[in-house]
């Protein structure tokens, strides 16, 4: 007897037909009419299923235009900051990129899109391991999830071509510059109390130059926060 035919239930059919179109008008909506329309990243985050990167039930506001919370002090950037600093980072395909604030491993994927590869930093366990089964099943196999501080970065898979940091910050240690090639770039969003910009440090022989690459704000990361000074 023939093998009955197989058939999607119909729910199951609107969730994927809903969530394709929600990462086309993402795209269409909050990325390209923020001047991020290099076709590398343009494929890279309409292929990457965001939906399979955020906590289950945030799923329905996935592709919503604002920072999805995954943790105190720790979110996905919403796709319009995420998008320009792509841009400005201009992640070839011969880099080795370092990912600062894995998370659930969205960005790393995205990254995985553009890249070589990816090591992707993440100190919280059941995050690291969700990120690294995500990634696993979505076929991002060049990408590497570390569980280590953040600070700490990865320095045993280094020097890299491009360090990104999702999360702001208002100061960056030199363990982590350490880890950047000379000639290399890294990207971070640079706060100080509610104003913060995104910036692209450039790496030479003699340090690292700044340059403003666009109005951002966002949670500084933990272990990136400036010392405060001491006052009577």
């Amino acid at each position: 007897m023939a093998n009955p035919v197989q058939t999607i239930p119909t729910d199951l059919v609107t969730r994927m037909t809903d969530f394709a179109a929600a990462r086309l008008a993402m795209v269409d909506c909050q990325v390209r009419p923020s001047d991020v329309t290099a076709y590398p990243i343009i494929d890279a985050m309409l292929s990457v299923k965001k939906e399979e990167f955020v906590p289950a039930n945030k799923r329905s506001v996935a592709y919503a235009g604002d920072h999805i919370d995954l943790a105190p002090d720790r979110v996905i950037l919403d796709a319009r900051t995420f998008g320009k600093m792509l841009d400005a980072i201009d992640v070839t395909p011969d880099d080795l990129v370092l990912h600062i604030g894995c998370g659930l491993g969205y960005g790393s994927a995205v990254l995985g899109k553009l890249a070589a590869a990816v090591i992707a930093v993440e100190p919280d366990e059941t995050m690291a391991q969700t990120a690294e089964a995500t990634l696993a099943a979505q076929d991002a196999l060049n990408v590497v999830v570390e569980q280590s501080a953040l600070i700490d970065g990865a320095p045993e898979h280094g020097p890299y071509d491009a360090i990104f940091v999702e999360g702001a910050v208002e100061t960056i240690p030199e363990t982590i510059i350490d880890q950047l090639k000379t000639g290399g770039r890294i990207i971070a969003i640079i706060v100080d109390g509610p104003v913060g910009q995104a910036r692209i440090g450039l790496k030479s022989d003699t340090g690292l130059s700044w340059r403003r690459a666009f109005d951002a704000t966002a949670p500084v990361l933990p272990g990136f926060e400036a010392e405060k000074a001491f006052e009577f």
